[in-house]
């Protein structure tokens, strides 16, 4: 069985972060997506990564 994946714009803040940080506790393969600012994007991932995902 395939992992499902997600692809979320905008996951650096806010409902985009939220809702990265849940599909990875779902078990998604999560792409965190950002346009300006990669600082944010990437605690969004950090945090993933510390969570188990």
């Amino acid at each position: 069985m395939q992992q499902p994946v997600i692809i979320i714009t905008g996951a650096g803040r806010g409902i985009g972060a939220a809702t990265a940080k849940l599909a990875a506790a779902k078990g998604y393969a999560v792409c965190v997506n950002y346009l300006h600012n990669q600082s944010p994007a990437q605690r969004v991932v950090e945090d993933i990564i510390r969570s188990g995902g």
